[in-house]
This record gives C-alpha cells, structure tokens and sequence, in this order.
C-alpha cells in the first residue's frame, strides 16, 4: 500500500553573506518533520544564495515552515522565495560533462554563444562556477543532457569566433582520478627552443630556426629534422650548453604547476626532442619524477653534430608516456599529455586527456583541448583546480 504522497517546499534565500546563516535555516528547520531533499549554495561578490529543498507529507502543517523561515529571513535581513510542489523523481542526468571557459578577458557575448550552443545541443547547464579570476577569467559549467562530439564541435567553433579557449571532459570521477602529468619541454615546460639557443652560440640560427617551424608544423619528419639541425652544430664547445641552461626561462606559471600538482599527489614526466644536457637541470630544478630525451654527442670538448642512442620522435614520445604511466602504477586512462608540435601528437592521442598548449594548427585540431593564454598553470583549472586552492596551497593551508 502507497504512504502519503510526498510534497516539497523549496526556500530560496538570498542577501548579504556572513558566518551562521546556513546553521540558523536549518536549526530552525529541525524544528519540523521535513526531509533534506537538495542543497545548493553559491556566493558571488559577497552575496549569497542559499537554496534548500525539502519535501514533506500531505498534511504537515507547512504554514508553520513558511512563517518560521520568513522569520530567519527577517531577522537576518534577508529575502525569502518560498514555493510548493511534488516530489517527482528526477530523471537520470546523462551525458554529464565539464566545460571549462578560459578568457583574457572574458567577454558576455562569449558567455552567451557557449550558452546558445549548450542549447542548441538539447543539453542542461546545471552549474556555473569560477575557478580564477586571475591571470585569466575561468568559468566551468557542468552540463548534463549533451552528445559530446557534437557538444565540442560547436563549442570549438565559438572558441575561435570569440577568441577563449573551451574545454569539454567527461565530468565525475573520470576527471578527477587523473594522476600522471606528462608535458613537452621546448616552447611548453619553457619558453623558446633550446636547439635554437645553442645554434645562436654556433652562428646558425636562422638555418636551424627554419627547420625547426617546419617540423613543427608536421611538414618534415622529426627524426631527420632533428639531425639536420644537430649536424649544424658540430664544433660548438661544449661550454655553451652551460651558457644556454642559464638562458632557459620557464614558461609563465610552469613553476606553479608542477608545485601544485605534485602536492597534490601527481606523479610528474617531461618527454623531450631536446637534450639530456639541458633537461636533467629541470628534472633537479622542479622535482619532477621521470623524463625522457635526446643526448648530444660530445668528444673532446666540443658538439660533434651527433646524437646518441635513438631518437626521441613522435611515436617516442607516446612509447614514452605509455612508460612513464607503467612505472607510476597509473592507467593510461589517468593521464594527462601536454604539447605543442607535430612531434606531440601520438602522445597527446594516447593520454587519457590530450592538451594543445599555444600549439600548431594541426596540433589543435587533433587534441582533445586547446589553451591559448601564456600561462601554462591555467591547465590546472582543467583538472578542476580553482586559483583560490592554488592560493591556499601556497599558503600552507593544504
């Protein structure tokens, strides 16, 4: 036999935030037969919206609840919304995702094409969160109801049109269980390319710069690339390589990232075409716990336009992070690639989350998600990270 049919009373408050107003609502709530239904509480600015969703049988006297929350509000110099209902079972949501909006700055037109795409996908935006405000503008909403090829084929397409970046994960634990980050080094991890610094201290920069776009863009094979830029460099002495691992910058935010993430509990992998001579200083420099590059060949002192061992290419750098993840104890479905060339391309394809960072066309096109600002720690908003815990992090409070 049926029990009594279920109702529910929504109360929505709204004002200024301050300590004690969520306990003194539901202290003057426990005063009455009523079930927790939802909770939803966002502040914005200093002002908070507190919604609560209760449900209670035909027959309770719920004039009572109403005046008793009225009540609150008043003496809390509040408003009140209060409305009644059924209690229907919710559908199950589907297609439950997370897309991340990065801007500098973030516009409302912006704003408003990714709503009219989400939409037109016959998809539900069921919330809207900041993550950074700072050094850009960082919005993720979880969006249920959504095909997710079709979803990111539209919102890559308003991407371009209002110049933000727009990522779109499968949302819950998927997100959440990514534990190995494996990124590229030149022109991602730093700034420039360190086979172009040492050719400037070798007086062949514009030959080896022109070769190096090329193979960046995919259109010359990497391994030949590299050697034909290598053997430009034969004679240099081996000196400059510590002249250009004083040149090395990080790229804005690098430092952040890695710190972060590895007190998070991140295993952390750089997979390099560049060289052992110049990467080992970061490994030590950073922390990080695997990596994986091409060694310059030296004799006598001097570079003589060789590399040793097998070249770390394209198809190296994927049987690398498939290593890496090995010996993190990690599924490949945990991890995160990171990369801006034609030569990151299986790597970014392989990893449970492959990310175009300031990347070549044909690298953005192939990637799951694209970032297009400076700063290389605005991929920690992609794992879901907000700067404020950042902040915290730094501050000793995590």
């Amino acid at each position: 036999m049926d029990g009594p049919a279920q109702r529910t009373l929504l109360i929505t408050l709204t004002g200024r935030d301050r300590p004690g107003v969520t306990s003194r609502l539901f202290r003057t709530l426990a005063e009455f037969p009523l079930t927790v239904a939802d909770v939803e509480q966002v502040v914005i600015r200093g002002r908070l919206v507190l919604g609560v969703l209760l449900a209670y049988t035909e027959g309770a006297d719920i004039g009572r609840v109403w005046n008793a929350a009225e009540k609150v509000a008043t003496d809390l110099d509040m408003e009140v919304e209060l409305s009644t209902g059924r209690n229907k079972r919710m559908p199950k949501r589907r297609g439950r995702l997370h897309v991340t909006v990065l801007g500098a700055p973030l516009a409302p037109a912006a704003m408003a094409g990714i709503a009219s795409r989400i939409a037109a996908n016959g998809a539900n935006i069921d919330r809207i969160e900041r993550l950074a405000a700072t050094p850009v503008t960082c919005i993720e909403l979880d969006v249920s109801g959504a095909v997710p090829e079709e979803l990111r084929a539209g919102l890559a397409a308003e991407a371009a049109e209002q110049q933000v970046d727009i990522a779109v994960q499968r949302g819950g634990l998927h997100r959440r269980a990514k534990r190995l980050i494996v990124m590229d080094v030149d022109s991602t991890l730093i700034q420039g390319e360190v086979i172009e610094l040492l050719a400037a201290h070798a007086g062949c920069l514009d030959e080896v710069a022109k070769v190096t776009e090329a193979a960046m863009r995919g259109e010359l094979d990497f391994e030949g690339s590299l050697r034909e830029r290598v053997a430009l460099l034969a004679g240099l002495d081996a000196a400059a390589i510590d002249l250009v691992r004083g040149e090395l910058q990080l790229a804005a935010g690098a430092r952040t990232m890695v710190r972060t993430l590895k007190r998070l509990g991140y295993a952390f992998a750089i997979v390099s075409g560049g060289f052992t001579q110049v990467t080992d200083a970061l490994v030590d420099d950073l922390g990080i716990d695997y990596s994986m590059a091409n060694t310059l060949e030296i004799k006598d002192g001097k570079l003589t336009g060789g590399v040793t061992g097998p070249v770390i290419d394209r198809a190296g750098k994927a049987a690398a992070l498939k290593r890496f993840a090995q010996q993190a104890g990690v599924p490949i479905s945990q991890t995160v690639a990171i990369g801006d060339g034609a030569n990151d391309l299986d790597m970014l394809q392989a990893a449970g989350l492959g990310i175009a960072y300031n990347a070549k066309p044909v690298v953005r096109e192939a990637a799951d998600t694209t970032v297009n600002v400076p700063y290389l720690d605005t991929i920690l908003f992609l794992l879901g990270i907000s700067r404020e815990e950042v902040e915290a992090a730094d501050a000793g409070a995590y």
